[in-house]
């Protein structure tokens, strides 16, 4: 196994690793293990691998987090603490009333390089896919989903089933308009409630995931 770039500095210059540590190592797809350093050079490390096993850091069935695009660098801030919190996939909506209408290459290309660290500072086996931004419309029906709805009083507790994929979505700052509400109940996402106070708008997606993953212990 051998790593260059970024992996292999990260290792490196900011690790120290040397010829003989041993390593705790994933492949971003379900898989870790343990490796040896046998042999580095500048920018260059190779690994040799002693064993390997399916991770048990993730969650039982996937999650997804539709998460509306957000002004600032808010984004940004639910990416990192989305892997945290064990979301598998982030999806930046485009919804009615959000203000930033659109996401560059490059902050796509950040908001991954953002998951990838995450991933390795909190041990997970799985780097989450951060996608292109999707219009709600477009947005697929699913098995289970929930919409955080300020209106409601439906409790994630009492409707989550952790053998199901999952899907979670939240709004821009403006909220999601009474029509993408029914769009998305027609979906399969239902409406629930964070609480009887409002969240900004990039504290609701991660309120929302850790009543799924926190406060299940997944």
């Amino acid at each position: 196994m051998e790593l260059g770039g970024r992996e292999a500095h990260h290792l490196l210059e900011v690790l120290r690793a040397r010829v003989g540590d041993s390593l705790t190592v994933f492949d971003g797809r379900g898989q870790e293990g343990r490796a040896t350093v046998v042999q580095t050079a500048k920018g260059w490390v190779r690994l040799h691998l002693e064993e390997s096993w399916p991770a048990r850091k993730e969650t039982p069935q996937p999650i997804t987090l539709y998460v509306a695009l957000l002004k600032g660098d808010h984004l940004s801030e639910v990416v990192r603490a989305a892997t945290e919190l064990g979301a598998s996939r982030v999806v930046p909506l485009l919804t009615q009333h959000c203000v930033v209408r659109e996401l560059s290459e490059n902050k796509l290309l950040r908001l991954r390089r953002i998951a990838l660290e995450a991933a390795k500072q909190c041990e997970r086996s799985l780097i989450p896919e951060v996608a292109p931004v999707l219009p709600l419309k477009d947005i697929p029906a699913v098995e289970q989903g929930f919409v955080a709805h300020p209106r409601v009083s439906q409790r994630v507790r009492d409707a989550y089933d952790p053998e199901k994929p999952t899907a979670l979505l939240t709004g821009p700052e403006g909220g999601l308009s009474e029509s993408e509400i029914g769009l998305l109940e027609q979906r399969g996402f239902t409406p629930v409630t964070l609480g009887p106070r409002i969240l900004r708008a990039e504290t609701a997606p991660l309120a929302l995931l850790s009543l799924v993953t926190a406060a299940e212990g997944l």
